[in-house]
């Protein structure tokens, strides 16, 4: 049997991406054996790569590789490794984990199994904070209740409230309920996100804090008795409970507020016995009331902002507690130093709800000057059967505003080209007013729906698009073939994202003259192809672009766009619609709301499918009949796959079996 703390000289980090090469950074700096595991989909990731050693776990599905306990255990004997950092996610607050790992002989970086199992199960949890004398959201969580007692119980809860999965986290198996007649309905989709993420469809019911805050407070403790913390950070900034800007310190916070807040917070460490780093999370109500809302057992992914405030590695001080070293600091010793915020750039496209864009990434590279916790190489894959976070850009600065501006930067000088991400939406929600002011409540993004939506090209973005174009593929091009003299000219159609430009385009010796209808303007391009700075009658800026193929990527102007010639045969499909809805991408088929001959209206749901941890309804294009329903609730479907075919109404078409077929 392994013991809780004891010195080691080797790391397997039990986790991927940007969180694993973090962690193996680390470790390789303080002189550890670093080791990696990883799935066929990151055979070649750079964490791998980083990692003295790596170990295939199985192939890509998460249950079949990174949650594969044996797989990883086996690794762990394979290699002799003397600890086990499990990052976040996976397996990081599986309880019965860290009891396996501690009886194969490894130390587990982490707090001990008691503490995990402890937090874990948040009605139990709030059972021992109140105990502790921790302030807790009202509720009620009783003994995996059933739907009918969640509904007699709701009426003294009250509402709005709020449905949460008892085991897990992360926003999953949460829903929010404004009116009895809608709790039904959220407890049954509640239950099947929760069973299906966490392996436990138990509820509960938390009163909903209108205009709160999720501010969550840092704690460290060691196996000698210490506890401490470092301040909070604001997470309110949210869209379906998952974070997206995160912040330290709060904007709201006050040092007698932060004081009480970091008191109950080691409370609440104190109370299971806690060793390490961990999060308590509370809700800030707007008259400075608080209430715990769960502890996260584990390093957070917004850690960057407290490291970067505080002036500490707080991977370098999990692994420090682990090998048993006390704490090297009393409360009175920490001091916080300016401001630090931190976006999540996720290859996500928020003006398709949030759809996750999985497939080649053909350039990033992050940008300089400010703080990147990434995973990515210079190109790669956001893979559909994981998360599609890219990267964590993290800026500080000495006040808030400098932070801000210096993140707002950053952001517009990474590249990235391949699918949609939502970089437009984290640059207008760091120029929002109410963020600018600090008061961004954990409605906020609910609040500014149009935030997701894409903003305007610039009005130049067409001429550019064009120049560059043809400053790129007129050597290539078919349309070479036709006869580009200095004095003649060419007209091209192109698609510039979902806009149609005509331009007439025409070569001089220094520049290349656009004419898109509002007369000819003069562009000069010079300098990196990737990065050249375009001049248009004499204002410069600074343009990133990429070609693949026969399509040009294109960043100006505050928005990325995909320039190729246009294609009307393209058009004229579109235009007809066969009717075939299809998989987004892969996943699996949550449920099936039609039958074969049913009746449908545009825009009624058909299907509920989950891809990379989001639940997406699939509606139908227009009035019609369901002519066919393929698969199963349940049943993994790969991308493109056709999962429901309706028919207009009118078709005369043979009706298809309410029978639904199986692909």
């Amino acid at each position: 049997m392994g013991e809780l703390t004891r010195p080691f000289d080797s790391v397997l980090v039990a986790n991927r991406g940007e969180i694993a090469l973090r962690v193996l950074r680390t470790a390789a700096a303080l002189g550890y054996r670093t080791i990696a595991v990883y799935s066929d989909a990151d055979a070649d990731a750079p964490h791998v790569h980083f990692a003295d050693e790596a170990v295939r776990l199985g192939p890509a599905p998460v249950a079949d590789s990174y949650l594969d306990v044996d797989a990883v255990l086996g690794a762990i004997r394979r290699t002799g490794a003397g600890a086990v950092h499990p990052g976040y996610g996976f397996l990081s607050e599986n309880a019965a984990f860290a009891a396996a790992v501690i009886e194969a002989g490894a130390v587990w970086v982490g707090p001990p199994p008691e503490a995990i199992a402890a937090m874990g199960d948040k009605a139990r949890a709030k059972e021992r904070m109140r105990a502790a004398g921790v302030p807790c959201v009202p509720g009620f969580d009783g003994d995996a209740p059933d739907d009918d007692t969640l509904v007699a119980a709701a009426a003294d809860v009250g509402f709005p409230l709020l449905v949460k999965a008892s085991a897990g986290g992360g926003g999953r198996g949460m829903r929010a309920v404004h009116a009895p007649e809608e709790l039904p309905g959220a407890l049954t989709s509640a239950r099947a996100e929760a069973a299906n993420a966490f392996g436990s469809d138990a509820l509960l019911l938390e009163r909903l804090v209108v205009g709160a805050r999720h501010v969550e407070v840092q704690v460290l403790a060691d196996a000698h008795g210490a506890v401490v913390h470092l301040g909070e950070r604001d997470c309110s900034v949210q869209r379906r409970h998952q974070k997206v800007v995160e912040e330290a310190p709060s904007p709201a916070v006050t040092p007698e507020l932060r004081a009480r807040m970091g008191a109950a917070a080691c409370d609440a460490a104190r109370a299971v016995d806690y060793v390490g780093a961990g999060t308590v999370e509370f809700l800030l109500g707007a008259d400075g009331s608080f209430y715990f809302l769960e502890m996260n057992t584990r390093l957070q992914v917004e850690h960057p902002v407290t490291e970067e405030v505080f002036g500490l590695d707080l991977v370098a001080l999990q692994l420090s507690v682990a090998e048993g070293q006390p704490l090297p600091f009393l409360p009175e010793d920490l001091r916080m130093a300016g401001h630090a915020i931190e976006v999540r750039l996720y290859a996500e496209d928020p003006t398709r709800g949030y759809l996750p864009q999985p497939g080649p990434v053909h350039a990033w590279r992050p940008p300089p000057g400010i703080r990147v916790d990434a995973g990515l190489g210079s190109s790669g894959t956001i893979d559909p059967a994981y998360d599609p976070m890219v990267a964590k850009l993290i800026a500080h600065g000495p006040t808030r505003e400098v932070a801000r501006r210096r993140l707002l930067r950053g952001l517009e000088q990474t590249v990235f080209f391949g699918g949609a991400t939502n970089r437009d939406l984290l640059r207008r929600v760091l120029c929002h007013p109410t963020f600018v002011a600090g008061e961004a409540t954990t409605d906020f993004l609910d609040a500014t729906s149009e935030l997701a939506e894409a903003p305007p090209l610039d009005p130049s973005t067409g001429v550019v698009a064009a120049a560059l174009w043809f400053r790129h593929h007129a050597g290539d091009h078919p349309l070479a073939g036709r006869v580009w003299a200095h004095d003649i000219g060419q007209t091209v159609v192109l698609d510039v994202g979902d806009e149609r430009v005509s331009a007439r385009l025409r070569r001089t010796r220094k520049a290349i003259l656009v004419d898109v209808g509002d007369g000819e303007q003069q562009v000069e391009v010079a300098g990196d192809p990737s990065s050249p700075r375009v001049r248009i009658d004499g204002h410069q800026r600074r343009a990133q672009v990429l070609v693949v193929g026969q399509a040009l990527h294109l960043r100006w102007g505050g928005r990325t766009v995909v320039v190729e010639a246009h294609d009307p045969r393209a058009e004229a499909a579109d235009a007809e619609g066969d009717g075939q809805v299809r998989m987004p991408m892969a996943g699996q088929v949550l449920s099936l709301a039609v039958v074969g001959g049913q009746a449908v209206a545009a825009g009624a749901v058909l299907a509920t499918v989950e891809a990379m941890k989001l639940e997406t309804p699939l509606r139908a294009p227009f009035d019609g009949v369901v002519a066919a329903v393929h698969g199963s609730a349940g049943q993994a479907l790969p991308g493109g796959a056709v999962v429901v075919v309706v028919q207009p109404a009118a078709a005369e078409t043979e009706t298809a079996s309410p029978e639904r077929e199986s692909t």
